[in-house]
């Protein structure tokens, strides 16, 4: 039973998206990106007549690509109670089943095999590989450019919803302005007050459709005023996610030239393997009393614990802990970016130049940790943690 369930444990790391230290789950995101992204452009290629020669080849790719999001799928519910853990393994998977990409990956294999029980519906049932493009979400969630669109849509997600209500009371305003402008002229177009409707979206986000428009002196003038009008709407959300995107891009290029040396007073762990804490809540871990969990970095997204949050596989753990401070001591915790440019870069840890009280406890390299000794030699790129001392005087 044991093993069966870290099988299963092993199963659902694998095939959880963005776990880069993990070779096999690296391996599996890569795979399942080309699997999308053939699949897609198969079912495209179906569309054109002059691919008619190569429709056996398309009809394998999209036969073999189907059955692995099938394996997928049945690998992901099987493990959905690894991606729900406060809930029952019944309700962890039907939770899966119910939700957005429970819902695509669903979406996704059933016009493939529908058919085969309905065949009379197998036109109909085409029309659902539509969804199929939105497994490319998937393929986002490992880049952190694409990652820059969903964080401004969230930050500036009240603007933005303020911005589309007044462009439906602008929407509804002109609609029955134009009702009762032209109704008496235009009786069989502008029937009632929701007639002007399609007159108005198409005039307030383009420039007119041409099929319904106003014929009188009133109706025209009004028209104009409504056209300015919803150039300004229109040029509102664009404003606030464009404003977004220079902060976000700011805030990442502050990030990228900050100082090298930083002061914290925090420490980075990250969760791999067989580290006691995962499957525990934060509450049941044990700490020292200046130490807390401050944040939790999971699968690209931070979040923010509490008592009951449970630590998983590949958790990237902030703890935040106090300056240690006593009557002839002083403890201060740095991290250090070595550049090329550093004079610490390609020397040997006890050729530097540091002080006595300084003490390099980490030197983290390409996303491993390792424990320095004398012969260590420092590259360019390594982060180090450093333990100071009382300045002496």
């Amino acid at each position: 039973m044991a093993k069966n369930k870290n099988i299963r444990k092993r199963i659902f790391d694998i095939i959880q998206i963005g776990n880069r230290g993990d070779l096999p789950s690296l391996s599996f995101d890569i795979f399942i990106t080309v699997a999308i992204l053939l699949n897609l452009a198969a079912t495209i290629a179906q569309t054109f007549e002059e691919c008619e020669g190569i429709m056996p080849l398309l009809n394998v790719i999209e036969t073999v690509t189907v059955i692995i999001f099938t394996i997928e799928y049945i690998l992901r519910i099987v493990t959905a109670d690894y991606l729900y853990p406060k809930r029952s393994p019944v309700w962890a998977r039907i939770s899966f089943l119910f939700s957005f990409f429970g819902l695509v990956d669903l979406f996704t294999i059933l016009p493939f095999f529908l058919p085969f029980f309905m065949p009379y519906g197998a036109v109909a049932f085409r029309v659902f590989r539509v969804v199929r493009i939105f497994r490319l979400f998937k393929i986002n969630t490992q880049f952190d450019a694409f990652n820059v669109i969903i964080n401004v849509l969230k930050e500036k997600k009240n603007q933005i919803f303020s911005s589309f209500t007044m462009i439906l009371i602008l929407t509804i305003a002109s609609s029955l302005c134009m009702y009762g402008a032209e109704h008496e002229a235009q009786p069989e177009l502008f029937k009632n007050a929701f007639s002007g409707i399609w007159w108005s979206v198409s005039t307030l986000l383009t420039v007119g459709y041409g099929d319904l428009y106003p014929v009188t002196t009133l109706g025209r003038i009004m028209a104009i005023v409504i056209s300015f009008l919803g150039v300004g709407m229109v040029a509102i959300p664009t404003g606030i996610i464009s404003a977004g995107f220079v902060e976000q891009y700011s805030k990442m290029k502050t990030l990228a030239t900050s100082e090298e040396v930083h002061d914290m007073h925090f420490v980075v762990s990250d969760l791999n393997g067989r580290h006691d804490w995962i499957g525990k809540a934060v509450k049941d871990i044990v700490l020292p009393p200046e130490v807390m969990v401050v944040a939790i970095y999971r699968d690209g997204v931070m979040l923010i614990p509490n008592g009951d949050s449970v630590l998983e596989n590949g958790d990237r753990l902030i703890l935040g802990a106090h300056f240690y401070e006593a009557e002839d001591d002083q403890i201060t915790l740095s991290e250090i970016i070595i550049k090329s440019e550093n004079p610490w870069a390609n020397k040997m840890v006890k050729d530097l130049d540091i002080r006595r009280k300084d003490l390099i406890v980490r030197i983290r390299r390409k996303g491993k940790n390792i424990v320095p000794n004398g012969d260590t030699k420092i590259l360019s790129g390594d982060v180090l943690l450093m333990i100071s001392g009382k300045k002496e005087s």
